[in-house]
């Protein structure tokens, strides 16, 4: 038995590998051990975790509600960068894990705790992502990673060991792939979907029905922006929390925000996953249709150049990182006038722009037109190409073209 720590908060979801985890942790430290649970809109009842979390080993556990702390303060930033990771991705789980680790280190300051503790695999991001977070905000930390430890080999001898200790699991060797759920998204990983070539099935959909299911006719959503955070759908304002669950309705009956990706991880493989983000494409495509009003063509292309670097730091765990901290200062200043409403029609999968206005928009129709006009002189482009194309024809003659 391992000696010289005797308290751990685990990061626990009452899945396969945290079940395990706190049975295993007793086994090989002897150490209390204090279960901690995110509510962060996993969409089903957690209290069951409070008896499960105690049978098998913790002294006790948190169960804390932090879903409006999750969708106001880092998933409505990141919506704000309008964050994608390889143009397909909007990260959310990516974005969950700091929160999650947050609130860990702030239990075990209360508690007193000489470590923390995860069920991320040594292949996987969330690794990264938990430990990044713990060392930021508590550089001494003692973390501890079972699967970097033990000798178990996968996830059929993970159920192998839960049957032995009488650990209960709703994993199966036929369904063996891992889900994580919060008001973001789903993902779905491994088991049958370790083959790219093969297609999901179709009882892997949660929150957005299967585009042939889907309604034949189409629906229209508002969403109204104010410096650049949603604020209210369909004229009803909602708090963020509440607010993104009613994208997630609305958007998940039409079958929007399905995506089946191969990506690259952090540590350096590829992996394939299938996410649902129902909720997120429409609050994406709407925040993208109000900026397009309200944004200044300079300060959107700058802002644009920064989603590449700034997804891939939220994909990687540096969210309490200075550059990202430096880089959400600069976006943050972008969305002051981003302020308006959004159309959207939503039909079989996909989520159209259908209309914007803003009161401070900086869309001239008079400037537009292409009829008769008195605001804009049209010989006056002529100087400006010629200004324009001074250095390419400067570079033609040098070059003897």
């Amino acid at each position: 038995m391992k000696q010289g720590i005797k308290k751990i908060v685990v990061a626990y979801s009452g899945g396969l590998d945290t079940s395990v985890i706190i049975t295993w942790l007793k086994e090989q430290y002897g150490a209390e051990i204090i279960a901690f649970t995110a509510d962060i809109g996993q969409g089903e009842e957690l209290e069951p975790l409070r008896d499960k979390a105690i049978k098998t080993g913790a002294s006790k556990i948190y169960i804390d509600d932090l879903r409006e702390e999750f969708v106001r303060d880092f998933v409505f930033p990141m919506l704000r960068a309008n964050a994608v990771y390889e143009g397909r991705y909007l990260l959310g789980t990516s974005i969950a894990r700091p929160l999650i680790a947050k609130r860990q280190i702030d239990i075990a300051r209360q508690e007193g705790a000489d470590a923390v503790c995860h069920g991320a695999t040594g292949k996987g991001n969330d690794q990264v992502r938990f430990e990044l977070t713990y060392f930021a905000l508590q550089p001494d930390i003692r973390i501890i990673a079972p699967w970097r430890e033990w000798d178990l080999k996968g996830r059929e001898e993970l159920i192998a060991y839960a049957g032995k200790h009488g650990i209960p699991v709703t994993a199966t060797k036929a369904k063996p792939y891992s889900t994580d759920r919060n008001l973001l998204h789903i993902s779905y990983e491994g088991g049958v979907l370790e083959d790219p070539w093969k297609e999901s099935t179709a009882d892997m959909y949660t929150m957005a029905v299967p585009v042939e299911e889907a309604p034949d006719k189409s629906e229209y959503v508002e969403v109204e922006y104010k410096a650049g955070d949603p604020v209210a759908i369909n004229g009803k304002m909602l708090s963020p929390a509440a607010l993104l669950a009613e994208a997630n309705r609305i958007a998940g009956s039409h079958g929007v925000g399905r995506v089946d990706l191969v990506e690259n991880r952090y540590v350096g493989m590829k992996s394939r996953g299938v996410y649902e983000t129902p909720g997120g494409t429409l609050l994406h495509a709407a925040h993208r249709a109000v900026e397009s009003l309200t944004l200044d063509r300079e300060v959107m292309h700058l802002r644009d150049g920064f989603i590449p670097r700034y997804a891939e730091l939220v994909y990687y765990g540096y969210w309490f990182a200075p550059e990202r901290e430096m880089l959400q200062a600069a976006i943050d200043a972008s969305q002051k006038n981003v302020t308006g409403t959004a159309r959207i029609k939503l039909y079989k999968g996909n989520c159209d722009v259908a209309g914007r206005r803003s009161p401070v928009s900086l869309y001239n129709p008079e400037l537009a037109t292409f009829e008769a006009d008195r605001v804009y002189n049209q010989k006056d482009a002529e100087g400006f190409i010629r200004l324009n194309a001074l250095r390419l024809r400067i570079g033609a003659k040098a070059g003897g073209k």
